[in-house]
């Protein structure tokens, strides 16, 4: 069955800046988190960086091109903390610059720039001062924010501020397993208290700026179901999951309070973390963080099914690649287990699920977002696809799209208000502690010669925006 999508509907693409910048140390550029990560030993596969990745600061003429090729109506990209303000201090204006030369690229080509402001590579200077952990890193997040807007506020309507926080706060903070590599339950907790404080702050002063801008956050979110409904162990897993992961982040910004459950949850755990983070909470903190939203961007690649009881055999997972010491980056995880259902895996290791997208747009517009538009800022599979000539024919990763365009169809259908999807990625790309071994593109990039090949899935996500239909 064709399922068309509606004329607002925007078809985009999206990359982070150190995943395919490259020139890391060029033009004023100083080191991120993620450049001094990725060189501790045992930290990414095959000891990689993302001092070249696919060197999109000079190929970016190419790389829009491709973009207008596919079609494509929007891209998202973030701004580079480092690039713009090095070490965290003074404006370096060639690497504002480029970020003038993107967006006019853009433009030019009547593809609408779409800004992230943070995908975390915050400088390292600024983390050997206590990162996400201290409040000061909010001022300083402020300022690049501002820096940011000076140069494309008459250019660019739609800003996040963040890209998963989740990620940026207990995958980096406190299970080690991404930059900059700290494992300390406390460390997450005040992380995330901080990223969402420099988010709220940030819709304040952009918004007080220019009231017209379409202002948001992009969180990554899961469906997390009980393997036995009926079960109250397996029910707990699951409200465990479902509160670090999604509910930690959607009540603060929606609802202005943290949840109390898993506030306790924590609490059981590790009580002197807990006592760290109430007292960086601070009155108007909460209130700042719920500042109204323009956007609300939805991340998802996957769901899980969990259970309070082992099963017999834990299904293989994918956030942890490297044999460098790591923990759980959900504190209150003890006794939780992932349950194997039969599903289909990407080479992540994670389940293909498109169902679970439909039932996530249907749970946040009902119970969070309320008028506030969804998009799926980010929705995309790894693959170990092989060039063959000129071709790259990836069936599973088209089925992948094809699949979950349908399932935000169905989330419409329903009457959830979805104004966007964002494949992830453009472009192959540097995948994090994964190093070039993990391919999302719909572009593959072959990164001993920088050549760009699009893949079968990327011609037909052209084929799905040309008709607007799938």
């Amino acid at each position: 069955m064709t399922r068309t999508l509606p004329e607002n509907f925007l078809f985009g693409a999206a990359t982070a800046a150190y995943q395919i910048e490259g020139a890391a140390f060029d033009d004023g550029r100083t080191a991120s988190i993620w450049d001094a990560f990725a060189r501790v030993p045992g930290a990414v596969i095959n000891a990689d960086n993302g001092d070249v990745a696919c060197d999109h600061y000079n190929r970016y003429p190419q790389d829009v091109a491709l973009m207008k090729q596919l079609g494509l109506q929007t891209y998202r990209f973030s701004t580079s903390w480092s690039r713009v303000r090095p070490d965290g201090g003074a404006v370096n204006e060639k690497g504002v610059d480029f970020y003038k030369r993107l967006v006019d690229e853009l433009l030019a080509n009547d593809i609408v720039p779409w800004l992230t402001l943070y995908h975390w590579d915050m400088p390292q200077a600024l983390e050997e001062k206590g990162g996400w952990t201290s409040r000061e890193t909010v001022d300083r997040f402020l300022e690049y924010a501002g820096t940011m807007h000076d140069a494309l506020g008459d250019r660019v309507h739609y800003w996040t501020t963040l890209n998963e926080p989740w990620c940026s706060s207990f995958l980096s903070y406190t299970a080690g397993i991404h930059a900059p590599g700290r494992m300390d339950i406390g460390d997450g907790m005040l992380a995330a208290h901080h990223l969402l404080l420099a988010h709220g702050k940030t819709v304040q002063a952009l918004r007080g700026r220019d009231p017209k801008l379409d202002l948001g956050i992009t969180l990554n979110l899961t469906v997390a179901d009980p393997a036995d409904a009926q079960a109250p162990a397996d029910l707990d897993a699951a409200r465990r999951i479902d509160g670090q992961f999604n509910r930690w982040f959607l009540d603060p910004v929606f609802r202005g309070v943290y949840p109390d459950d898993i506030i306790r949850d924590f609490r059981k755990v590790d009580s002197a973390a807990v006592a760290r983070w109430e007292q960086a909470v601070l009155p108007g903190d909460l209130a700042a963080i719920s500042t109204p939203l323009d956007a609300l961007g939805v991340n998802y690649y996957h769901g899980e099914m969990v259970s309070g009881t082992a099963p017999e055999q834990e299904p293989a997972g994918g956030d942890a690649p490297t044999e460098r010491k790591t923990r759980s980056p959900y504190p209150a995880a003890d006794g939780i287990h992932w349950v194997e259902r039969g599903l289909a895996r990407t080479s992540m290791g994670w389940e293909v699920q498109p169902e679970g997208l439909t039932r996530l747009l249907k749970r946040v517009s009902d119970e969070y977002a309320g008028g506030v538009p969804l998009y799926v800022t980010e929705n995309g599979a790894a693959y170990d696809d092989v060039r063959e000539g000129d071709r790259v024919a990836d069936d599973e990763r088209r089925t992948f799209l094809v699949d979950h365009v349908a399932a935000i169809a169905d989330a419409i259908d329903a009457g959830v208000d979805v104004r966007g999807f964002f494949y992830w990625s453009l472009l192959d790309n540097y995948e994090w502690a994964w190093g070039y071994e993990k391919r999302f593109g719909i572009v593959r990039v072959e990164y001993d010669t920088q050549e760009r090949v699009v893949k079968d899935s990327g011609l037909e996500y052209a084929r799905i925006i040309a008709a607007r239909a799938v």
